[in-house]
C-alpha cells in the first residue's frame, strides 16, 4: 500500500523522503510552519534508533509509514520524526527545523517570546513551540491534529552530514533549504 502525503511517497527510503519534505508545511492543531531542515535515519545504519530492532521506545518507527515517531531526547526535549518505508523496516525523518508561519502567539508563549527565527530552530524547540509530546507518537500524519501541506514549488537544497550523532556521521542525510535564515 502506498502512503502519499503532501505529494510524497512515505513508503520510499528515508533519505529520499527527507529532501522532499523541505518546503512542506507541517501543522499540529493549526500551529507550525514550513519545514526547512531534516535528517534521515534507517535501521541499516548505527545512528538510527531502530538499528538494534524494535523496543517499547521505538516501536512507532517500525510503521506504518506516514505516522509520527516522537521520542524524548536526553530526557529533556521531544523530537518529531515522520515514519518511512514499509511496516517492520524501521526508518524515518527527523524534523530538525521549521520556519514558523501559523500560531506564532502560541509558539512565543510556549517558548518564552523568542525571536521568530529562533522559535523552531532545532528539533526540541519546534516540538515545544508546536506542543508536540509523546501523546503524538504513533498518530497518522493524515489526520488531526496533524496537517501536511505540499510546498509551493521546488526548493534549493543544502546537503550534508547529520549532526549530534557519533555513528554513521559520514552519511550525507541532512537536508536544508539553502539560504534560508530559519
Amino acid at each position: 500500500m502506498t502512503t502519499f502525503i503532501a505529494g510524497i511517497d512515505f513508503n520510499a527510503p528515508s533519505h529520499e523522503v527527507a529532501p522532499q519534505l523541505i518546503g512542506v508545511t507541517v501543522l499540529v492543531n493549526g500551529v507550525g510552519g514550513r519545514i526547512v531542515e531534516t535528517e534521515a535515519y534507517d535501521m541499516s545504519e548505527p545512528a538510527a534508533h531502530t538499528y538494534n530492532g524494535p523496543s517499547a521506545r521505538n516501536a512507532s518507527m517500525f510503521g506504518p509509514p506516514g505516522h509520527a515517531y516522537v521520542y524524548l531526547s536526553h530526557g529533556i526535549h521531544w523530537c518529531l520524526n515522520f515514519v518511512c518505508r514499509e511496516p517492520g523496516h524501521g526508518a524515518g525523518v527527523l524534523i530538525r527545523a521549521i520556519e514558523p508561519l501559523a500560531g506564532l502567539d502560541a509558539m512565543r508563549v510556549r517558548r518564552g517570546g523568542e525571536d521568530v527565527r529562533m522559535l523552531c530552530s532545532g528539533p526540541g524547540k519546534l516540538c515545544q513551540a508546536m506542543a508536540v509530546t509523546r501523546a503524538h507518537n504513533g498518530l497518522a500524519l493524515t489526520a488531526p491534529p496533524f496537517a501536511l501541506l505540499p510546498p509551493a514549488g521546488p526548493m534549493a537544497l543544502a546537503v550534508g552530514p547529520r549532526i549530534g550523532i557519533s555513528k554513521a556521521v559520514e552519511l550525507p542525510w541532512r537536508f536544508g533549504e539553502a539560504g534560508r535564515g530559519f
